[in-house]
């Protein structure tokens, strides 16, 4: 009896319609969702850092193909969180650049933090909608809080929302993310997408692995790529964020 109320709580205590496990994101790279396990986990806080300022574009690249997949698959609407900083150095989302990646403008709801506190606290609230299939938080700090990061994983598992924090530079701080990626720019192998040079660097899963990968604009999909070093060229200040 006492097993028996023990799962009825249990149930009460997620919100209806939202499955126990709520699965895995395919990358479509089979050797990326072999090291993780099937995909990237659905329910979970994932971070990914560019390797450096000049390669922060692609790191949004990344996040919002990662996006992409996601909504594709399961639908919802995407929040993209930003503190007034990030928005200041980097710019503001660039709708051209979003329908690149398949993402309609229309299905994007934006929030402007002044502090780091309140962009964390921002995407806890956003992760508890039903409604919202995708939480990016873009801060600028080196450093967040460990519980606060804990919450927004409860959150995320709550919900089996997508959340992705991305960070202007490789933190030093623990993480008690699922995964934590490093992301830099890479020559394209051809005409018609542009590349990244990816590493997992944490992995709850399963091993780590640096990769290569090719956005395809017109299958909206990842694509393993081989070819020399990453390089990148520094950002130019403009009031559009158009990511490469």
């Amino acid at each position: 009896m006492i097993e028996e109320l023990r799962q009825r709580l249990q149930a009460l205590q997620r919100p209806p319609g939202i499955d126990d496990d709520p699965g895995v994101l395919s990358l479509g790279v089979e050797a990326i969702d072999g090291a993780l396990g099937g995909g990237l986990a659905r329910g979970a806080l994932h971070e990914i850092a560019a390797c450096g300022e000049a390669h922060l574009a692609s790191a949004t690249g990344f996040v919002l193909g990662l996006s992409s997949l996601g909504n594709s698959a399961g639908g919802g609407e995407l929040v993209w969180v930003a503190e007034d900083m990030a928005l200041t150095e980097n710019g503001v989302p660039y709708g051209p650049g979003l329908e690149a990646f398949g993402l309609r403008p229309e299905r994007l709801v934006t929030v402007q933090a002044a502090r780091t506190r309140d962009l964390l606290w921002a995407m806890e609230e956003a992760l508890r909608c039903r409604a919202v299939a995708t939480v990016i938080g873009e801060m600028r700090d080196s450093e967040i809080d460990g519980v606060a990061v804990r919450r927004l994983s409860l959150a995320a598992a709550e919900s089996g929302a997508l959340a992705l924090l991305l960070r202007a530079a490789p933190p030093t701080d623990a993480s008690t993310a699922a995964t934590r990626w490093i992301v830099g720019a890479s020559p394209s192998p051809g005409a018609g997408g542009v590349a990244y040079a990816v590493s997992l660097i944490r992995n709850r899963r399963g091993p780590t692995g640096s990769w290569i990968l090719q956005w395809s604009d017109i299958d909206e999909r990842f694509l393993l790529a081989t070819h020399a070093q990453p390089v990148a060229a520094p950002l130019l200040d403009r009031p559009h964020r158009q990511v490469a």
